[in-house]
């Protein structure tokens, strides 16, 4: 007898386990699942939140810790940038070649007037020769997001001013004599951070981008003085390279050293992103 409940105890007791193990998914519940470790992985995940409470190692807000973004080790070149010339120097770095870089590069100058001044006394070069790729992007940039206040000439009448005339402040005119010798530097600040009034446009304009809209205010500048200022010639100024002068490839001297760096030059002072 003992042994026929021991039976029923044992039966009953595997349809329990069985009835317990087999929930269906539902809602938000996944139901109950055979081996979890299968189909949830214990490993940390960068940028990946999947907290697993039946088998991941450490709390809840550990793993939120572990899996959230961290900020880039010193000498991480930014996605895009393989350039390991300092942006803002022109130290050389290990392999100092630059490519095609796009919208990351670090800025290295702060948002106060002694900044500003280091700023326009360092940042001379332009990285990128002028091209007539470069200048068309420059003015398109240009006029989408400068001329409502500088003015399509650069004359600083734009249409806020030109026709509203309620603008708080007169918009720099860059035909003058002062903007037309300052140094790059002064253009890249205040694009990065803005001036007065104007709001900086570092969230809106790539490293590239920047430069191309300055390489463009050299050419109103240029056609304001009738001198050149194009991928062919420079009459200018002498910081700024035309893409005819760049080195043939032939002409490149050490095999480590790329054709874009030395266009840029290696003892450049420019800079990047903020």
């Amino acid at each position: 007898m003992t042994m026929s409940y021991n039976k029923h105890y044992i039966f009953f007791a595997c349809m329990l386990f069985a009835a317990a193990s087999c929930q269906k998914p539902g809602g938000n519940s996944t139901g109950s699942e055979y081996m979890p470790d299968m189909g949830h992985s214990v490993a940390y995940e960068a940028n990946v939140y999947g907290y697993y409470y039946l088998n991941r190692w450490g709390s809840e807000k550990s793993l939120r810790e572990y899996a959230a973004p961290r900020n880039p080790v010193a000498g991480t070149i930014p996605r895009g940038y393989a350039g390991s010339v300092d942006a803002h120097t022109g130290m050389s770095g290990v392999n100092a070649k630059a490519y095609a870089p796009n919208g990351s590069v670090p800025y290295y100058y702060a948002d106060t007037p002694e900044e500003r001044i280091r700023a326009t006394n360092e940042i001379i070069k332009n990285p990128f020769p002028i091209t007539e790729a470069g200048l068309a992007i420059g003015k398109e940039l240009y006029t989408i997001n400068c001329a409502i206040c500088h003015g399509d000439k650069g004359d600083g009448a734009g249409y806020l001013v030109r026709d509203d005339g309620k603008y708080p402040a007169q918009p720099a005119n860059f035909m003058t004599d002062v903007f037309i010798t300052a140094s790059n530097g002064r253009f890249y600040h205040s694009i990065i951070y803005g001036l007065n009034v104007m709001g900086g446009y570092a969230d809106k304009l790539s490293y590239k981008e920047r430069w191309d809209v300055i390489h463009y205010i050299r050419s109103l500048q240029a056609a304001s003085k009738n001198v050149v200022y194009n991928e062919k010639a420079n009459t200018l100024n002498s910081v700024d390279v035309p893409f005819a002068s760049m080195p043939k490839p032939a002409d490149a001297a050490p095999a480590e050293t790329s054709v874009e760096e030395e266009a840029v030059g290696k003892p450049m002072k420019h800079d990047g992103n903020h």
